[in-house]
C-alpha cells in the first residue's frame, strides 16, 4: 500500500486529494507519480479505471508556475467527454494552489473558448482538432509548455487524429516532458513515443480480470428501428428495480431518457455535458430509488459505485471489450447475481464476437419479447403482489368488502378486474429516435484486433516480431494471406 502523504507532493495538493476521497494510490499512481515529478517521460500502458487521471494530473499540477500567466501544460484526449471528465478532476486536484484549467472540444462555442483562452488559463484539456484549430488562429501559445499529456493514445490512432497529434508535438518546444497513456501499444503509437519522447520509462499495470462469472449475458439481434419497443418490453416482462440503460453518444441518452419518460417509466440520463451538481443530484435520486432506469453513457458512467443494480441493457453495443466488461460490471456485486442484455444490429455481429471472445464467455441468443409477452410479464408482476400482500396476512379490514363482491361475482371475475386495474398495459405511444449508424465494422475491426494483439513488452515487440517472421522463413512456412485472416475473424 502507498500512501500520497509518501510521494513527495505538496501540502496543497495533498488536502485536494485526501478532499476528493482518495487513501491510497492505486499500482499505476505509485508509480508514475514519483517519475513524473522527476521530469521524466512516462509510458503508462493501463486500461481505463485504473486511476490513471491522477497519475498524470497530480505531478502535473505540482509543477504548475501559478505566478507565470501561461499555458504551462496540455492534455490531448480522444473524446470532448473524456477531456471534460479529465479537466474536472484536475480542477479538483489543482484547487489547492488555484490552477486554472481549461477544457476545449469541438462542438462547443469557438468565440467563448478564445475568451476563455485569453484568462490565461495554466493546463489546456483538449481534442485534437479543436487545440490544432486554436493553434493554427493563434489562440492558443505552445512555446511555455513544459509538460504534454497523450491519454488513451490507442483510442486517438483509432479515430484519425494520428497526424494531428504529431502536428501539435513537432510545434511544442523540445525541452518538455512527454507523457503517454495507451492500454495497448500499437506500431503507430510506438512510433510517435521513439519520435517525440526521450528514454521513456515504461510503467504497466496488469488488465483488470475481464471475467464476467456472477452476470447472466444475453444478446438480441434487432433491426435499429424496433430497439426501443424491445427494451420497453423487456422493462415490462423483466420488471428490474434498478436498470442501467447504455447509449453511444450523449444525443442518443437525451433522446432516450426523454421517450422512456414519455412511455411512463421514471428515468434521467447523465452523460459528459451535464454539469457535476446535476450528475449527482441524477445518481443520488437513482440510488434513492425515486427513478427506475438510469441511462448514461461509457464516460459519465465511468467510476459509478451503485448497489443494487440488477438490469444493465445495452441499448447500442460498446465499441470495445472493455467498455462492454465495465458496462455489465455495475451489476452482479457484492455475491449477487445480475443480468445483462446486448442489443446488436446484424451488421454489427463482429463485434459480439469479440466480446465473446475476450470475456471467454459466451452471450445467450434471447428472442426479442412480442407485446403479448410484455402484457403477460405485467400481470406477473401484478400477481406476485397480490400473493406478497396475502403472505402479509394483513387483510381484516377488506374482508367484508370481498365477501360483498363475491355475493353477486363469481371469484375469478373479480381475481381478473382487480388484475385488470393494477396491469400497467404497455404503452405504445409513438416516440421519435435518431438512429445511431451502426458502428464501422472495417475499422473497428481494427481496433478490436488489437485487444487480441497485445504488446505485452513494448520494446521488444519489433524485434520478437522480426524473429518470429524470420523463424516462419527459415522453415519454409507461409504466412496467412489477408483473405484467409478475415475468414478466420469471421468465424
Amino acid at each position: 500500500m502507498t500512501r500520497f502523504e509518501d510521494l513527495g507532493i505538496s501540502q496543497a495538493t495533498l488536502k485536494a486529494v485526501l478532499r476528493m476521497g482518495f487513501e491510497e494510490a492505486t499500482p499505476i499512481q505509485a508509480e508514475t507519480i514519483p517519475l513524473s515529478l522527476q521530469n521524466k517521460d512516462v509510458i503508462g500502458q493501463a486500461q481505463t479505471g485504473t486511476g490513471k487521471t491522477a497519475a498524470f494530473g497530480i505531478p502535473l499540477v505540482e509543477k504548475i508556475d501559478t505566478s507565470l500567466e501561461a499555458i504551462q501544460g496540455i492534455i490531448i484526449a480522444p473524446t470532448r467527454e473524456l477531456a471534460i471528465q479529465v479537466s474536472e478532476e484536475l480542477y479538483k486536484i489543482g484547487a489547492g494552489k488555484r490552477v486554472r484549467v481549461l477544457p476545449i472540444y469541438g462542438g462547443q462555442d469557438i468565440g467563448r473558448q478564445i475568451r476563455s483562452l485569453k484568462k490565461s488559463p495554466h493546463i489546456i484539456v483538449g481534442t485534437p482538432g479543436r487545440i490544432l484549430d486554436h493553434i493554427k488562429r493563434r489562440t492558443i501559445r505552445l512555446d511555455q509548455i513544459k509538460t504534454v499529456i497523450l491519454d488513451e493514445a490507442d483510442e486517438m490512432l483509432n479515430m484519425g487524429f494520428i497526424d494531428d497529434i504529431e502536428t501539435i508535438l513537432a510545434g511544442i518546444p523540445e525541452e518538455r516532458q512527454t507523457l503517454l497513456f495507451s492500454a495497448t501499444m500499437p506500431a503507430p503509437i510506438q512510433r510517435i513515443a521513439e519520435k517525440f519522447m526521450k528514454d521513456p520509462q515504461i510503467v504497466r499495470v496488469k488488465a483488470k480480470e475481464m471475467t464476467v462469472p456472477s452476470i447472466e449475458q444475453y444478446y438480441l439481434e434487432i433491426q435499429e428501428k424496433n430497439k426501443f419497443d424491445v427494451l420497453t418490453r423487456l422493462l415490462d416482462i423483466q420488471s428490474p428495480d434498478l436498470a442501467i440503460v447504455f447509449g453511444r453518444t450523449k444525443r442518443r441518452v437525451d433522446e432516450l431518457s426523454e421517450a422512456l419518460n414519455l412511455r411512463g417509466y421514471t428515468a434521467e440520463g447523465i452523460h459528459g455535458d451535464l454539469s457535476q451538481a446535476k450528475r449527482l443530484s441524477v445518481l443520488r435520486k437513482f440510488k434513492e430509488g425515486s427513478i427506475d432506469v438510469l441511462v448514461a453513457t461509457d464516460v459519465a458512467a465511468r467510476g459509478l459505485d451503485i448497489s443494487g443494480v440488477t438490469h444493465v441493457y445495452n441499448f447500442d453495443i460498446p465499441q470495445d471489450p472493455e467498455s462492454y466488461v465495465h458496462r455489465i460490471g455495475r451489476t452482479g456485486r457484492a455475491g449477487k447475481t445480475g443480468v445483462a442484455m446486448t442489443f446488436v444490429t446484424p451488421r454489427e455481429k463482429p463485434y459480439l464476437f469479440v466480446v465473446e471472445r475476450t470475456t471467454k464467455r459466451k452471450m445467450e441468443r434471447m428472442k426479442p419479447p412480442t407485446l403479448d409477452e410484455a402484457l403477460e410479464g405485467q400481470q406477473r408482476a401484478v400477481v406476485d403482489k397480490i400473493l406478497q400482500t396475502i403472505d402479509s396476512n394483513n387483510l381484516q379490514y377488506y374482508k367484508a368488502a370481498a365477501e360483498e363482491l363475491l355475493e353477486t361475482n363469481d371469484a375469478t371475475t373479480v381475481v381478473a378486474a382487480v388484475l385488470k386495474m393494477l396491469t400497467k398495459e404497455p404503452d405504445t405511444t409513438p416516440v421519435k429516435l435518431t438512429e445511431e449508424a451502426p458502428l464501422p465494422v472495417k475499422k473497428e475491426r481494427k481496433s478490436f484486433d488489437r485487444d487480441r494483439r497485445r504488446r505485452d513488452d513494448f520494446r521488444g515487440y519489433n524485434s520478437g516480431d522480426r524473429r518470429k517472421k524470420a523463424s516462419m522463413k527459415t522453415r519454409g512456412e507461409r504466412r496467412p494471406s489477408t483473405k484467409q485472416k478475415s475468414k478466420s475473424y469471421n468465424h
